[in-house]
């Protein structure tokens, strides 16, 4: 088995599978048999990006090992957030703009990991380093990722980097940045058909500090009162959550693309103290997180020295 699978996180967003479609094509343009696949379901905003600029979405895995002794990662590192048999293939490679946790190879490798707000800014490049032109479809791609990661070049996250990687991929592209940006994000808030159930896995990542074990589950909405209308069955099913799979903390974030704050609802033994790292008192589990929007700069670091 020869092939090299390239994946985002689980409960994909769309710079995972975006990262995926991209980094596939230039390890394939420089010789590897690579191909991209993901491990969740396609968001509506990423469904938008990928029929916009013409890519079905990835298949989707379970486990790795059965198609592949190698895998690359794209967009993540923490062993809960991969494929189920991580530890079972080879990394050969991480392309990432998170924090490093969890992770441990018996090998050297390939580790790009850069203060960015977007892994498709380091695979940018990449493609530059590695003297392969980016094709249209390929940077509306990229495009689309940044786009997401940034709330459309609003999130403390953004950097002089990504600005410089979205200019030159809107070129490229031939779009719009800021009027595809909005057609996209309001494409992926649109949550009035959503079940809980999909609500709360759209974009979840599970993190460990300590003796900490968290879920931070996060969506953007433009109307948030398609959720909070069902807060009462929302806070029922994260604890039924908690309860299954023995978390310390499920933190729910709605953030508001619009005015660029966010709800928070938090259930689990270190909710309190989780809502007061933030400054905040919570009330029927739920505080408002004024300014607060990024999941990697904005929660994780502050939920990580709360509980460290």
């Amino acid at each position: 088995m020869n092939k090299v699978l390239v994946f985002g996180h689980k409960n994909p967003d769309t710079d995972s599978i975006a990262s995926a479609i991209t980094y596939a094509y230039l390890k394939q343009q420089i010789g590897l048999d690579a191909e991209a696949v993901r491990l969740g379901s396609v968001s509506e905003e990423t469904a938008f990006a990928l029929e916009t600029f013409g890519f079905e979405a990835p298949r989707q895995i379970d486990r790795a090992k059965t198609e592949a002794s190698q895998v690359i990662l794209v967009d993540h590192n923490e062993k809960q957030q991969s494929v189920d048999d991580i530890e079972e293939v080879k990394v050969l490679e991480v392309i990432d703009h998170h924090r490093i946790a969890n992770f441990q190879t018996n090998e050297p490798l390939y580790y790009r990991a850069e203060p960015v707000g977007c892994t498709a800014t380091i695979l940018n490049k990449l493609f530059k380093e590695n003297g392969v032109d980016i094709p249209k479809n390929i940077a509306g791609l990229m495009l689309s990722a940044i786009i997401s990661d940034s709330l459309l070049f609003k999130s403390p996250t953004f950097t002089e980097e990504d600005k410089k990687a979205a200019d030159e991929l809107a070129k490229i592209a031939e779009v719009d940045a800021a009027t595809y940006g909005l057609d996209m994000l309001k494409a992926g808030a649109d949550l009035s058909s959503k079940t809980l159930e999909e609500l709360i896995s759209l974009d979840a990542k599970t993190f460990e500090v300590g003796d900490v074990t968290m879920e931070i589950a996060q969506v953007n909405a433009v109307d948030l009162n398609d959720i909070l209308n069902r807060k009462e069955e929302l806070t029922q099913l994260l604890t039924q959550v908690v309860s299954v799979k023995k978390l310390d903390l499920f933190l729910f974030v709605i953030t508001d693309i619009i005015n660029n704050d966010s709800i928070a609802i938090a259930i689990g033994e270190k909710a309190f103290p989780a809502m007061t790292a933030f400054n905040v008192v919570p009330a029927n589990d739920m505080a408002i997180l004024s300014g607060i929007v990024s999941r990697k700069k904005q929660i994780v670091p502050v939920l990580t020295e709360a509980f460290k």
